[in-house]
């Protein structure tokens, strides 16, 4: 009863549901549009290198483009930014299918990718932004995080999912429109909420210069989101070897479902519990689990074990985004908040490519079980940075 309590005590406040829910629509394409891309050029082309490389012109340009974003959702207000970059990243996204379907150059294609990625609207940190400004008790803050974390998990339950369902029984461009649809849907329905938004914060002769950010802080979670979106894109990219390597390729979306699972029930709970310790030492704490979690599924030669572990493993994952997110709202000036949870997210976005490189790499000299250590190796990448935080008082 207590999580239930905590949950509705949060959505009970005037608005949040509905940009909750316009949040989760909107983060739909994170985990569509880059597997969408892979099945679209793949079909068309006959070639998995081909479809990576396009993918990671997506994937790239998101991750760089992304804080910039941010900064201008602080600037201009997430109403304005949020209905031209939906925009943007329809005609874009319009465009890369044109590119792929009609054999425009090669050029023309990675640059649709680009603008793609480039213009992705930045919905999860606009969200955790509006949560941060209409809640002002921490508990709630803590809850409000872990209700999007929850969403998060979520998305990329769902998503991955419903872009394969569409595009092996239908057409790869309909999973691709889907995602599409709800990007404009969700971000538009955000837009449309001037209530719960975050007020613009500009800068300029009058109003002096921006609020300093706190790098001594940001810069350690940065590495730590880092560390942990490679974590995340190793560990899929093996688990899926391993799945193949034991003769149950098909297990391979389950084993990371219950990764998921694992993360999600433990993301609810923790909006419910209250910590008596604070955000940073909560980081440093979920870090070293993440990476400790990794270090067993090196050993394992059993897909029901290889389950287990996943399902134990993935308790770590929500709690140390949540308490990320947390301690970057707690330090990051108002007037940057949207850039400040930008940063995080990006860390992530970052970090997935290099992770399924490096763990495909081992995989394909080494078999998969060692390329569980690359997932132990992020891990620790993240616990490190994490001993870097200033300490709380």
């Amino acid at each position: 009863m207590a999580v239930i309590t905590s949950y509705r005590r949060v959505l009970a406040r005037p608005g949040t549901a509905r940009f909750s829910l316009a949040g989760l629509v909107g983060r739909l394409p994170i985990s569509m549009v880059g597997l969408g891309i892979v099945l679209l050029v793949e079909d068309v082309s006959g070639s998995y290198g081909i479809a990576g490389t396009v993918t990671a012109a997506y994937t790239v340009a998101n991750a760089v483009l992304a804080i910039g974003q941010g900064r201008l959702l602080d600037r201009l207000g997430q109403g304005r930014v949020l209905a031209v970059a939906s925009g943007l990243f329809a005609v874009s996204m319009v465009l890369l299918v044109l590119a792929v379907r009609t054999d425009w150059p090669a050029a023309a294609t990675y640059l649709c990718a680009g603008l793609a990625g480039a213009s992705l609207p930045q919905v999860g940190s606009c969200v955790r932004a509006r949560w941060s400004y209409v809640l002002d008790d921490p508990r709630d803050l803590q809850t409000a995080f872990a209700l999007e974390g929850v969403a998060d998990e979520t998305v990329f339950i769902l998503g991955p999912i419903l872009v394969t369902l569409l595009a092996t029984t239908v057409d790869p461009v309909l999973g691709l429109g889907v995602a599409v649809v709800a990007c404009v849907v969700g971000s538009v329905g955000l837009a449309g909420q001037p209530a719960t938004e975050p007020p613009r914060h500009a800068h300029d002769a009058e109003t002096g210069p921006r609020p300093r950010m706190p790098w001594r802080t940001v810069v350690p979670l940065a590495v730590v989101s880092l560390g942990l979106g490679v974590l995340f894109g190793s560990a899929e990219v093996t688990t899926v070897a391993f799945a193949d390597e034991h003769g149950a390729a098909s297990y391979a979306g389950p084993l990371l479902a219950l990764w998921a699972l694992g993360s999600l029930v433990a993301g609810a709970v923790t909006g419910a519990v209250t910590w008596r310790r604070g955000p940073s030492y909560r980081v440093r704490v979920g870090a070293l689990g993440m990476a400790t979690a990794m270090v067993p599924l090196f050993l394992v030669d059993s897909v029901p074990l290889l389950g287990a572990l996943l399902l134990v493993g993935g308790v770590a994952i929500a709690p140390t985004l949540i308490a990320t997110m947390s301690l970057t709202e707690q330090v990051v000036p108002r007037a940057r908040m949207t850039e400040g949870l930008a940063i995080m997210q990006t860390g992530l976005v970052a970090g997935v490519a290099p992770g399924a490189v490096i763990s495909g790499f081992v995989v394909d000299h080494a078999g998969a079980s060692p390329a569980y250590l690359v997932s132990a190796g992020a891990g620790l990448l993240a616990a490190l940075a994490a001993l870097v935080l200033p300490r709380e008082d």
